[in-house]
């Protein structure tokens, strides 16, 4: 076996051998705003103009467990992503949109086991079977300890969650990918690329963990585990930290691990380019930015592609904006020859150099991490969100200082004016939802509701698995809220202790 050849373990070059000569990356576009009606109407013309997946972002409220008539959700239903707190929501979301051929990727974490009932009940509602569903559920709650802040219950319970999907979805949804295990949000947090490798893959190895201490089959689950990493502007940087992840996670799962499959060895990943990146001043310049990223995520080897708009500093995407940053993957896709070449810079000696150091950082921190017994303890003791708040913080003196240039922020500067054509969020959609909310509970069989909930209540005090009994609230109009609040009952809220 030659190991330098793409699609060969350790998979540095590539998880397939012919990459995109034989398919190219998925490409989505992250929205959701106001509605699911309006949300519905962007998915629809996303996939008018080719994208080739669905990107779902969930607004604040659905993303902690409040339901959009909750008083804590004032002022934040529809703001940055789509509000879902009833089954009828998530039908209204993907009206006209066969679940059956279309893949969905959720960003939803803390509520991820109801996000994914809804889904599961829409899809039944469409007549499609479980089994045909495709996707990614993101469902990584240890990066939201670290970088986020969206959790809901203590880490306990929520990695019983966790692991209850990656069950659940082996035996009833086997196409689906159980995790996107995050290193996206812990870059935005301010991370270095070696930082967020190591920490990315230390979180992985607590699922994989996590798993096998409940009794699952790595060699089973292991294959619908997948990441989501960042792209930053360090072109070649970004490129060798993709090879990295692959080589790096192929030993892990074989060395640490015993997988004897080769396919749950594979790191597959999905790759955004760099929100934090973007600047508010002269917005075309993160047309050139998103561009560079772009490029690095398909050189690196990506699954899957989101491309940030050039208006993102500043709002919502505009579709104007969004069409743009498409065609920007598209471009890349089919003008550009990179997509002809499995691994490109392989062999290049700053892209070999950068991915063996790269590698040599991330172990050295994962080393540090297991020392301390693990990521979960890593994250309860702080260690971890300090080392990101040092990284940052070390980051911004340089761009303050002038030594890291911004090009149209402290340095090239000017005094234009930005465009005033931004996406807004209509006040009136945003009312109209939430009274939808309360007539969903008013006109329901509220007996049944609290029936089911009780029930739910009762699985979680147990050991047994909890997606089915979330799926059967949602089958009798539970809402979000419903079962969130039912679980915080049981699991409690977690509060940091550092």
């Amino acid at each position: 076996m030659n190991k330098n050849i793409p699609g060969q373990f350790p998979f540095t070059r590539g998880i397939y051998p012919k990459m995109y000569q034989k398919r190219l990356w998925t490409m989505r576009q992250y929205a959701g705003f106001t509605t699911a009606d309006e949300s519905n109407k962007r998915y629809r013309y996303l996939l008018d103009q080719g994208v080739t997946g669905l990107s779902v972002a969930f607004d604040l409220p659905t993303q902690i467990g409040y339901d959009s008539d909750h008083d804590l959700a004032n002022g934040e239903v529809g703001k940055v992503g789509v509000p879902i707190s009833t089954s009828e929501d998530m039908v209204r979301l993907f009206k006209d949109i066969p679940l059956e051929s279309v893949s969905t990727s959720m960003t939803i974490n803390a509520t991820a086991a109801i996000l994914l009932a809804f889904y599961i009940v829409t899809a039944e509602k469409q007549g499609v079977s479980t089994q045909k569903l495709k996707g990614t559920i993101q469902n990584d709650i240890l990066k939201e300890y670290i970088a986020r802040g969206t959790y809901i219950y203590p880490p306990e319970p929520s990695m019983r969650i966790v692991t209850d999907i990656f069950s659940f979805c082996s035996d009833h949804v086997p196409n689906w990918n159980t995790i996107s295990i995050s290193g996206y949000h812990i870059r935005e947090a301010g991370s270095t690329a070696a930082q967020e490798l190591a920490f990315t893959l230390a979180d992985g190895i607590a699922y994989v963990q996590a798993a096998i201490d409940k009794g699952l089959d790595v060699n089973r689950f292991g294959k619908r585990l997948s990441f989501f990493f960042n792209s930053h502007n360090d072109f070649l940087t970004e490129v060798a930290k993709f090879r990295a992840a692959r080589r790096m996670w192929a030993h892990i799962m074989e060395d640490r691990f015993g997988t004897t499959e080769e396919k749950a060895m594979m790191c597959r990943f999905h790759t955004q380019t760099g929100g934090s990146t973007l600047a508010a001043q002269q917005i075309d310049n993160n047309v050139v930015r998103t561009t560079i990223q772009a490029m690095s995520a398909v050189l690196g080897g990506t699954q899957s592609l989101h491309t940030n708009s050039r208006d993102e500093a500043l709002a919502l995407p505009s579709d104007n904006a969004v069409k743009l940053a498409l065609r920007t993957q598209q471009v890349i896709a089919h003008e550009s020859g990179i997509a002809d070449h499995p691994d490109p810079f392989g062999g290049s000696y700053v892209v070999e150099s950068l991915t063996d150091q790269l590698e040599a950082e991330a172990k050295d921190i994962i080393a540090e991490i297991d020392k301390m017994g693990g990521a979960v303890d890593a994250i309860e003791k702080g260690w971890v969100q300090s080392e990101i708040a040092r990284s940052a913080y070390e980051y911004q003196s340089k761009v303050d200082s002038g030594d890291q240039i911004i090009v149209g922020v402290n340095k090239f500067s000017s005094d234009e004016k930005n465009e005033s054509d931004l996406l807004a969020i209509d006040p009136k959609a945003v009312d109209d939802q939430i009274k939808h909310v309360v007539n969903f509970k008013a006109k329901r069989n509220n007996d049944h509701v609290q029936n089911r909930l009780s029930e739910l209540e009762s699985v979680a005090s147990n050991t047994e698995n909890i997606i089915p009994t979330i799926i059967d609230c949602v089958r009798h109009d539970c809402t979000l809220g419903e079962i969130s609040d039912s679980l915080r009952k049981v699991f409690g809220e977690y509060r940091p202790n550092f």
